[in-house]
């Protein structure tokens, strides 16, 4: 009997220790969560707020084709925005709000989460506005195809619920840091829910902010981030223990034409690691178009270096 006491104790000890974990977080980054309205055009959905100066970050199937959105905060307040930038390919939107805001929810480091960490979503799904549900990190480094059919690589995959509404709102860690931007769910299944990281989030931003669209050289691959066995990796010569393995190569591409293959490990681009898809996608720049790259291939034959030449892709 005595053991069913302490057990019970302990599982509420338990329990009040889970439930004070998420309540700090939403307590963190609530307060910077928005709804956003297409001026006009109807349909919202979340978003956050990254700077003080109205920076806001969504999904690109949230505003759409819209130039302004009505930006709402938890406490009423209503702002104008306008959309500075938009990429289809990752679904990510940036939007700039009127005034300054005194809440802000950075985007945190997505390559530090590990599958069955908790994983908390805010947003305003179905008009219940500023909604909190929890679950855990399912999976990481997902693919899911974009409305352009381009695969989004780096998924974050958890079963914290996501409804019509939620799309665009954050992520959040234990640690109460912004990992990802809820994008979407599997119609149909149960509990399966996807974010766009937020480190490939933080890459899109960055692009936006500095040149109003996304550049990227394109290559004409999927991947998933994999383990790299410390053998590859001191043949290699880079001191990481992940790479990318290529899930598919585009027929014609410039990746096919260099010779790359389905399953095979690109550890290093040009001598730099490569320590999963969000690094291979931020390295894949506007600087590589055109320009011979020189990809680390990990084979079961052996270490090769394949030079593929990258073409432009923009949005």
């Amino acid at each position: 009997m005595a053991f069913a006491v302490e057990k019970l104790q302990s599982d509420d000890a338990l329990l009040d220790a889970y439930s004070a974990t998420v309540a700090d977080a939403v307590d963190r980054i609530g307060p910077a969560v928005c709804r956003i309205e297409r001026i006009g055009a109807g349909g919202h959905g979340s978003g956050f707020v990254i700077a003080q100066d109205g920076l806001v970050v969504t999904n690109f199937h949230v505003v759409g084709d819209a130039r302004d959105v009505r930006v709402t905060m938890p406490d009423g307040a209503s702002r104008e925005g306008r959309v500075l930038g938009r990429d289809p390919d990752t679904d990510i939107a940036l939007v700039r709000a009127d005034g300054s805001f005194a809440d802000i929810a950075p985007l945190g480091d997505s390559k530090r989460l590990r599958r069955g960490q908790i994983a908390i979503a805010i947003g305003n799904p179905l008009g219940f506005e500023w909604t909190v549900t929890a679950g855990v990190v399912s999976a990481l480094g997902r693919s899911m195809r974009a409305s352009t059919g381009r695969l989004i690589d780096d998924v974050i995959q958890t079963d914290a619920a996501l409804n019509p509404g939620n799309s665009g709102g954050p992520l959040v860690s234990s640690a109460g840091e912004v990992v990802g931007v809820n994008t979407a769910m599997i119609h149909g299944a149960q509990g399966i829910a996807f974010a766009v990281a937020s480190n490939t989030a933080n890459f899109v931003i960055s692009e936006i902010i500095r040149f109003g669209r996304v550049r990227r050289a394109f290559i004409g691959v999927s991947a998933d981030t994999t383990n790299l066995p410390r053998r590859a990796a001191l043949l290699s010569q880079v001191t990481t223990n992940t790479a990318v393995r290529l899930r598919s190569v585009e027929k014609n591409g410039p990746a096919a034409r260099a010779g790359l293959k389905e399953g095979d490990i690109i550890a290093a681009l040009d001598g730099r690691p490569v320590t999963g898809v969000d690094d291979l996608v931020r390295m894949l720049d506007a600087d590589r178009i055109g320009r011979e790259t020189l990809c680390t291939v990990v084979r079961r034959t052996g270490v090769s270096q394949v030079a593929v030449t990258p073409v432009a892709r923009t949005n």
